[in-house]
Formats: structure tokens, C-alpha cells, sequence
């Protein structure tokens, strides 16, 4: 029997919920939450998830019953996530940073009923103006102030009222202190974890129209239980998690709240992520855990002030999102310390797939080993029917208990992307003889030059090699020889100074004649999604536009 089928053998699915009861029991007395300094215990948490979910029965929600909820990292987003599942409704996650139109396509296409946010007014209107277009019924307005610490809470409430929406409480708004006031306890429902979908995971949209993964209880609690496996050095009950990627997107979701949840770990909440109250956190709680994308261990790297902090705290990180250039990693441990792993995962799989082990076999460049339980292949680019040999590229396909059910609503999307359980991923890499995957880039980002494939990630990783350069990203562009050609944007480091002519020199030595950009643009600041990650999507629509307006011309 192999490695893979052995852990399958003894993995048990569970109800998500049920993680955050066996917290409650082991490890009720001990801090569950720190949000800007105010602390809750898993007790209380426990006790408010209870309440919670007693409240949104009474409110008339059931097993399937989709929720919504637009809410920063803070404890509400917690106790509405493991409330909802307790009683068997789904979980549609909303990132408040989307404009109306958004929250509107996406609350419509779930058939989400009930929407929970804050009272601020920069997230409160937009939910609200989507209310009122008929995409839902009903608002849970959750108080800001009521989760401040003093003195904030003072501050909060005497001066920030320009920041707090105004609200009319009717039949189609409900205050949570009103909400959790109904107390009891929820009547039990059973969930079946393989069938039961627990949250509808929305992908970014960046290659057409947003899709909702289907994650079921079964693949989240797979992929906890994986972490647990590969993170095993972790100590339960007796771990700090920095909270700082937003608990909407997928790979917080379970890599910081539900793998915290289940080692029983502290969780230091931060609604958004600002550099100096990262490392106040850090400081003021000694942080062990740390997940986190490039770009924000990038910006502790540069940043001045990282010298006056004591990082020798963190034990553990694990880097996901995007590449993680070596340099970064060897960097960021020099400054602290701790282990920095690379992961791999994406919204259809819950989402880890692969991660770097901990111990001296992890290597630098590559997303690691496949997640325990997991089986993955390379198919042929030209034929994604036949696999490659080890050694060779391909698309990287997935086999295992944490991929999704399926799109919502999507069939043919599903038919598509999972072929008799094997979820085609998308990205190209390859297997090395000791098992460690390497992705080299994806397809829809693959630059053909004169005919040979040329990958993007190449090239960003050498550019990042250079010590003046901050933050890189290639694209194609149109090119009237070669059909299409690499386009570098790049953001040098504060006080830092390279020519474009010197930077292709340095790039001599790194790359060949056909991976040389054609083009290096410098900017004050690249573009980003809003978890954090570098995006291409800007610039290639900026291109896309030049290059219309000159054939126009």
C-alpha cells in the first residue's frame, strides 16, 4: 500500500464545526482571539458561536441556506462562520473591498438570502444599495465598537462617527446584539460531510466570470487535516497565528482561522493589513504562526523601521498566492529566524495542494511536496489526455479528498476543469526525482516567441536576483517579428537606482536571447489583487489598449 492510499485509509471527514467544539472542550480557558488588544477565550467563542447560530435559526435559516458574509477579519467573522456551518448553511465568503456591482453578481448568483457586514459606511452602503436592488433579503449589522478595546472603543465612538453608516433597523435589518439576545441553544442538524457543501468559494474571476467552488466539509476538513500532517512541529494550545490575509479568501480561511482553530491557537486578528501595526502584533503578542503572501514579507524585508523589532518569535510561515522568490525567503530568515515554506493551492482544492516540509529536505524555488492523501500528474500541453514523464513539463493535475465538489450552478465549467475527479489546475511545472513539484508559470500566461515557449516566472525570478529590485512582473506584448514578446514592469527598492540598460546587462548572465525582455517599464507601485498579490491583469489590459490605439492610429 502507498503512502498516499495509507493516509486516505485513515482520514475520517468531519463537520467543520466540530473543530471548533473540541477546541471549546481542550482548550476552553485559554485565548482563542486578540483583535487590536481585546481578547476572547475559546469558551467565549464558543459560547458566541452557540448564540449565534440559535439567532439564525430563529431568523428562519436552514440546512442549505446560503449567507453572506462581507465582513474583515475580526471575531464576528469567526463566530457567523462556524455558527452558520453548526447548522447547516453554506457559507458564501464577500470581500468588502468589492464595489456594489460585485457583491451584486456574486449575492445573485449564490442566491444568498441573508447578508452579514459592519456598521462602517465604506462596507454598510455598498451591501445595503445591493439590498435594496432586491439581490437579497435581509442585513445582520454587526457594531464595530462593540469588538474596540478601550480606550479605542472611547475614540471610536466620539470621533469616527462619519466612519459609522446610518442605519434604520426594520424587518430587513437586524442588529447582532439583537440577533444573539434570542440566546438558547441551536437545534442540531445532521451534516453529512462528503455531500454537504459548507462554503461556496468564489474564484477571482481574473479569466471570465467569478465561478463558486463547492467546497464541501469533507474537503476543508481534509485539508486541515493535511496541514495538521505536514505542520506537525506545531504545538496545540500553545500557538500565536498572525491573522493579517483576510479570512475571504480561501487560503486564510483554512490555513489561519481553521488550522488555528484546530491546533487551538491563539488567532491576532488584523482587519487589513498596514506594516507598522504588523510588527506591533508581532511584538505584542510574540507571534509563532505567520501565513502570509510574497508581497508582504517583501514589505517587512525593506521597510526601516523592521529593524527595531524583535521577530525571533515566529517559528513557522508558510508563503502562498503567488511565487515566492528565493531571495525573499533567505531574507526574511535572516531578519527572524524562522522556517519560511512555499505552498501551492488554488480555490478549487480548499485550498493546499502542496507545501514544503519543515525540516531540512524543503527546498527553495519549488511549491514542495503533494499535501498526504494527494495524488498529482503533468499533462502534455498538446494532449491533455497523456501524461509526461517525470522530469518533463506539463499541466499540473490533482487528485484528492480536498478537491471540489464542483462549480455552483456550472456544469459545463465543471465538465471542464474536473475530469473523473482530477482537477486540471491550470499551471505548468514539473516533478523532479525526489517528488518536490516545480511550477514554472501558467498556461494562459505562457509567451510564444518566435514558436518556443517562454514562462514569465523565469524571468520575474531573475529579475528579483538583481539587489536593486523590489517587485517584478512580465507579460506578453504584441511583437511584429517574433509574435509576441516578454514586457517587464518593475518597482525598485526605496533609494535604489538601475537603468533599464543595465538591468538587461545584469539579465545576461540569467536568461536567453528569447527570455530577454523586450521592454523594462520602472513604476512607483505595481498592481495588486486585494488579498495582496501582484496582478497581471492591469497591465495586460493597459497593453492590450495601447496596442488597439495604435493600430487605430
Amino acid at each position: 500500500m502507498d503512502d498516499v492510499q495509507a493516509w486516505l485509509d485513515t482520514f475520517k471527514p468531519r463537520p467543520i464545526h466540530k473543530y471548533l467544539d473540541e477546541a471549546v472542550t481542550r482548550h476552553g480557558d485559554r485565548p482563542a482571539i486578540d483583535f487590536l488588544g481585546k481578547g476572547w477565550s475559546y469558551g467565549e467563542l464558543g459560547e458566541m458561536v452557540e448564540r449565534t447560530a440559535a439567532g439564525l435559526q430563529a431568523m428562519g435559516v436552514t440546512k442549505g441556506t446560503k449567507v453572506g458574509i462581507c465582513l474583515p477579519n475580526t471575531p464576528y467573522y469567526t463566530a457567523f462562520y462556524f455558527a452558520i456551518l453548526k447548522i447547516g448553511g453554506i457559507i458564501v465568503n464577500f470581500n468588502p473591498l468589492y464595489v456594489a456591482r460585485e457583491i451584486a453578481f456574486q449575492a445573485r448568483d449564490a442566491d444568498v438570502r441573508i447578508m452579514v457586514t459592519l456598521d462602517l459606511k465604506v462596507i454598510y452602503d455598498k451591501v445595503e444599495e445591493v439590498r435594496r436592488e432586491g439581490a437579497f433579503d435581509t442585513i445582520i449589522v454587526c457594531r464595530m465598537a462593540d469588538i474596540l478595546p478601550q480606550p479605542k472603543k472611547l475614540l471610536f465612538t466620539l470621533f469616527k462617527g462619519k466612519d459609522r453608516a446610518a442605519i434604520t433597523y426594520d424587518r430587513s435589518h437586524v442588529a447582532y446584539d439583537d440577533l444573539v439576545a434570542r440566546g438558547g441553544k441551536p437545534t442540531p442538524v445532521a451534516i453529512d460531510p462528503r455531500e454537504d457543501v459548507a462554503v461556496l468559494q468564489y474564484t477571482g474571476g481574473t479569466t471570465g466570470v467569478p465561478k463558486g467552488a463547492m467546497l464541501t466539509h469533507e474537503n476543508l476538513s481534509a485539508n486541515i487535516e493535511q496541514m495538521r500532517t505536514v505542520f506537525a512541529a506545531a504545538e496545540p494550545g500553545r500557538e500565536r497565528m498572525l491573522c493579517v490575509l483576510p479570512f475571504f479568501h480561501v487560503f486564510a480561511m483554512t490555513v489561519a482561522q481553521n488550522k488555528s482553530v484546530a491546533l487551538g491557537a491563539e488567532m491576532v486578528l488584523m482587519p487589513r493589513f498596514e506594516l507598522k501595526m504588523l510588527l506591533d502584533s508581532i511584538k505584542r503578542k510574540k507571534v509563532t504562526l505567520f501565513p502570509g503572501v510574497p508581497t508582504i514579507y517583501t514589505a517587512i524585508n525593506n521597510a526601516k523601521e523592521t529593524a527595531s523589532y524583535d521577530l525571533t518569535s515566529i517559528k513557522f510561515c508558510m508563503s502562498g498566492g503567488a511565487p515566492l522568490p528565493v531571495e525573499v525567503k533567505t531574507r526574511f530568515e535572516e531578519l527572524t529566524g524562522c522556517i519560511l515554506v512555499e505552498g501551492y493551492g488554488l480555490s478549487e482544492a480548499s485550498p493546499v495542494v502542496a507545501a514544503n516540509p519543515l525540516d531540512d529536505r524543503r527546498r527553495a524555488g519549488s511549491i514542495g511536496l503533494p499535501m498526504p492523501g494527494t495524488r498529482v500528474d503533468f499533462r502534455d500541453l498538446a494532449d491533455l489526455s497523456k501524461s509526461v514523464p517525470m522530469g518533463e513539463k506539463g499541466e499540473l493535475v490533482v487528485i484528492g479528498p480536498q478537491v471540489m465538489k464542483g462549480y455552483w450552478n456550472r456544469p459545463d465549467e465543471t465538465a471542464k476543469t474536473v475530469e473523473n475527479g482530477a482537477l486540471h489546475t491550470g499551471d505548468v511545472g514539473y516533478m523532479d526525482e525526489d517528488g518536490f513539484i516545480h511550477l514554472v508559470d501558467r498556461i494562459k500566461d505562457l509567451i510564444i516567441c518566435s514558436g518556443y515557449n517562454v514562462y514569465p516566472r523565469v524571468i520575474e525570478e531573475a529579475l528579483y536576483q538583481h539587489e536593486a529590485v523590489e517587485e517584478a512582473i512580465v507579460i506578453a506584448v504584441s511583437d511584429t517579428y517574433r509574435g509576441q514578446a516578454p514586457k517587464a514592469f518593475v518597482k525598485l527598492k526605496a533609494g535604489a537606482e538601475v537603468s533599464q540598460d543595465e538591468l538587461k546587462a545584469f539579465l545576461k548572465s540569467h536568461l536567453s536571447s528569447i527570455e530577454m525582455p523586450r521592454e523594462i517599464e520602472f513604476r512607483d507601485t505595481l498592481p495588486k489583487t486585494m488579498v495582496g498579490k501582484l496582478s497581471k491583469k492591469e497591465l495586460v489590459e493597459e497593453e492590450n489598449a495601447k496596442q488597439a490605439a495604435s493600430t487605430a492610429a
